[in-house]
């Protein structure tokens, strides 16, 4: 079955659904970065655990937990980057439901306002996992001061 298309509809349907997508910009760059920070979290690991395993371990029982400290960050990391996926499957389908709506006569509103808002759950969820993670990653820096 063809349904006849309107050109203006589809012209309003790609202008209400470039607005929702502005948002997974932000969500690519906060997976770009969030990726960087877990590669870093097992870079540190596998340097620990290495110095473990060859017994240059100055102090093995720091190793140990500090390796606790990077799990515990490297789980906070993951979990910002499985709720930023959910964020842009749920953003994507915002946008194809509003689309589909706008030029197929789809009623979807429900279904639009329940993806567009886990998205934004979602994202948030995953702002707060990466403060988590930030936090746990400052607070194990020891700043001296430099007198000058």
């Amino acid at each position: 079955m063809i349904f006849p298309l309107d050109p203006d509809a589809v012209s309003h349907g790609i202008q209400l659904s470039v607005a929702p997508v502005f948002l997974l910009t932000a969500v690519s760059g906060m997976i770009g970065a969030v990726s960087g920070r877990l590669a870093r979290i097992i870079d540190r690991a596998r340097f620990l655990e290495q110095q473990i395993l060859d017994k240059t371990a100055p102090n093995p029982d720091v190793n140990y937990a500090e390796l606790g400290e990077l799990r515990v960050r490297g789980l906070l990391a993951n979990g910002a980057i499985g709720l930023l996926t959910l964020c842009a499957f749920s953003i994507g389908v915002t946008v194809i439901i509003l689309f589909l709506g706008e030029t197929l006569d789809f009623q979807g509103l429900r279904i639009s306002i329940v993806a567009f808002l886990s998205g934004i759950v979602a994202f948030l969820l995953a702002l707060v996992c990466f403060l988590i993670e930030t936090i746990i990653a400052t607070r194990l820096l020891n700043f001296a001061r430099v007198r000058g």
